[in-house]
């Protein structure tokens, strides 16, 4: 088939926790699928069964689906109606746009007594003159045809007229079938013709059989690539202007043709990919380079070296490096890691030395700059002792002096003028040379 069947069901049945045995619904569309296989025996209990848009020829192997109720096979290749009578509680089938031509091929869903509604829509079996009639004349349990209600009206007219209908049916459907054998033919040699024009190019694309390609590989071999590019171009537009019939052929061919270009991108994205180049832990001229590169994995992938000058740590070998600042002892050091937040803690006790090497030697500063420096921060660090009297209510004893000083006198004659007002104010006054003067 080409696709695994029971990884795709399982894969397609999440909803039911990927058990296949209880699986009461699947949606198997668009997956590519050409041929319908095992799935009555891996999904017994199935009720509805999405199939459409793959590439399934024949309905085959759900017979054994005794409570499927659904069934959607829209946009496949089926040519003809089989292998449903064991269906006993199918409901719905839709068979939308297949190659159903053998309209007398509906006879086997008699048996299927529960079936209401029925979709033919886009078959050439739709075409024939009497269509509808003798579907309702056959199917007497259908309640709807192709999305149209079945009056009780339609259906007693239908079964008057069933022999002559049936005897029309019969002649479009030879005719019809005589068609599809001609086209059958005619893809098998449209087939065989395209096998022997791949086989005539690989032939000639063999390597050496033109010199002229490989005499200079830098322009000529460029050449040639461009040439071959342009005609795969070509060709390919060639494929789909081509006009082709509507037929199972067709859609497989078609199929076949976008899967071998898919498959040549592939090949052509796998030459492009090149091998990564390993990763530069230290230069050629010993310089330790910062790098970051593992994931959080099992502890027993790590492994961590301390250096002097630097730290390394492998992660399945993915290095993770740091160049350290300063010198440290490796003997010393210690790598833990918690058991439950996966943190990696590295101990590692510095050296005395401090590392210079690699370092630019600092320039050299004037003498004027160097005392300026020292002048700023002696004055950065009066200011950041100074108090704000506006923040404090105590007297601001460094501004008294200053004070005085802007009025011409100093500390002895204030301190005589305070001795003399205070005389003047008060008669018994007594002056103690020990107490300081007020303010």
């Amino acid at each position: 088939t080409g696709w695994p069947v029971e990884d795709l069901l399982r894969q397609r049945a999440e909803h039911n926790n990927c058990e296949l045995f209880s699986l009461e619904e699947i949606s198997l569309h668009q997956q590519e699928i050409e041929k319908l296989e095992y799935i009555d025996k891996l999904c017994p209990n199935l009720k509805i069964l999405y199939l459409q848009n793959n590439l399934i020829p024949k309905i085959e192997n759900v017979s054994k689906l005794k409570k499927l109720e659904y069934l959607n096979l829209a946009l496949n290749n089926i040519e003809r109606i089989e292998n449903l009578e064991g269906c006993e509680e199918l409901q719905k089938l839709d068979l939308t746009a297949n190659f159903i031509g053998e309209l007398s091929s509906i006879e086997v869903l008699k048996h299927n007594i529960h079936l209401k509604e029925l979709f033919l829509v886009g078959n050439p079996c739709t075409e024939f003159e009497g269509y509808r009639q003798f579907v309702v004349a056959v199917l007497h349990q259908l309640k709807c045809l192709d999305g149209k209600e079945i009056e009780r009206s339609e259906k007693i007219q239908a079964l008057q007229n069933y022999r002559e209908v049936e005897k029309q049916i019969r002649e479009q459907e030879q005719a019809y079938l005589l068609i599809r054998a001609r086209e059958k033919e005619e893809a098998l040699k449209k087939v065989q013709e395209k096998l022997e024009k791949k086989k005539e190019k690989h032939k000639e694309s063999k390597p050496g059989f033109d010199g002229f390609w490989y005499t200079d590989i830098n322009n000529t071999m460029y050449k040639y690539q461009e040439w071959t590019i342009d005609k795969d171009d070509e060709e390919d537009r060639a494929f789909w202007e081509e006009p082709t019939p509507y037929t199972p052929e067709s859609r497989i061919e078609a199929h076949r043709h976008l899967e071998e270009k898919r498959r040549a991108k592939e090949n052509i994205r796998e030459q492009k990919v090149k091998e990564k180049p390993p990763r530069t832990l230290i230069t050629a001229e010993g310089k330790v380079l910062n790098i970051n590169e593992p994931k959080h994995l099992d502890s027993s992938l790590i492994d961590v070296d301390v250096q002097p000058t630097y730290l390394c740590v492998m992660v399945k070998g993915k290095p993770f490096q740091l160049v350290l600042p300063a010198e440290v002892k490796p003997d010393s050091s210690s790598a833990k890691r918690s058991q439950t937040t996966g943190h990696l803690v590295i101990s590692m006790p510095k050296a005395q030395e401090i590392i210079m090497a690699n370092r630019k030697a600092p320039t050299s500063v004037k003498p004027s700059d160097s005392n300026k420096s020292q002048t700023n921060i002696k004055r950065e660090g009066v200011e950041k002792l100074e108090v704000d009297p506006s923040k404090y209510s105590f007297p601001d004893v460094a501004n008294i002096i200053q004070e005085k000083e802007r009025i011409g006198q100093g500390p002895i004659r204030l301190q005589k003028q305070k001795v003399i007002e205070t005389e003047n104010s008060c008669v018994d006054f007594e002056d103690n040379q020990d107490v300081p003067p007020l303010v």
